[in-house]
């Protein structure tokens, strides 16, 4: 078994695509939260937490059903990375707020959070997953921004690898 994990909520298929790109970038197993549970989570050392945004800032339907699990979990020397897919163009001011509401969950955990990405080259207006001229994880923008999904993910992959235990 791998010790590392992407769980993953998908609406549209974007999120899933992405998380299974990942998964196989850094040979982690892959879970959907809509099938999953907590043990799943507490049986990894690297968690790889990705969500879709929607509305105006709301997770994804299944990450909103399962974050209530993810507040139960030790979480105590656990690495986790975020990423998340938005639409800057069609809500510029809630901007990859799905992974600022996971992140939200786990920040005072005891866990490390690794894979931070600079908000430069991304359009939107306001993002509550942005602190300090960073994502808290990878954003991904499918719907307008496609043509850098694969360059930002083998960034970002190779950034958070290192960081892996």
């Amino acid at each position: 078994m791998s010790n590392t994990a992407v769980f993953f909520g998908s609406s549209t298929g974007n999120t899933e695509t992405v998380a299974k790109s990942i998964a196989e970038k850094l040979e982690a197993d892959i879970f959907n939260v809509a099938s999953c549970s907590a043990d799943d989570l507490s049986k990894y050392q690297n968690l790889i937490l990705g969500t879709s945004t929607w509305g105006f800032g709301d997770l994804q339907d299944d990450w909103d059903a399962f974050i209530s699990e993810v507040e139960g979990i030790d979480m105590n020397g656990k690495v986790v990375a975020l990423f998340g897919c938005g639409d800057g163009e069609s809500y510029p001011d809630t901007f990859v707020d799905g992974i600022a509401k996971i992140y939200d969950v786990i920040k005072d955990k005891g866990c490390k959070i690794v894979g931070k990405v600079d908000v430069k080259g991304y359009d939107y207006d306001a993002s509550e997953a942005e602190i300090d001229g960073e994502f808290v994880g990878l954003a991904i923008d499918e719907d307008n921004q496609n043509d850098l999904t694969d360059e930002r993910i083998d960034a970002w992959v190779e950034s958070v690898k290192s960081q892996l235990v």
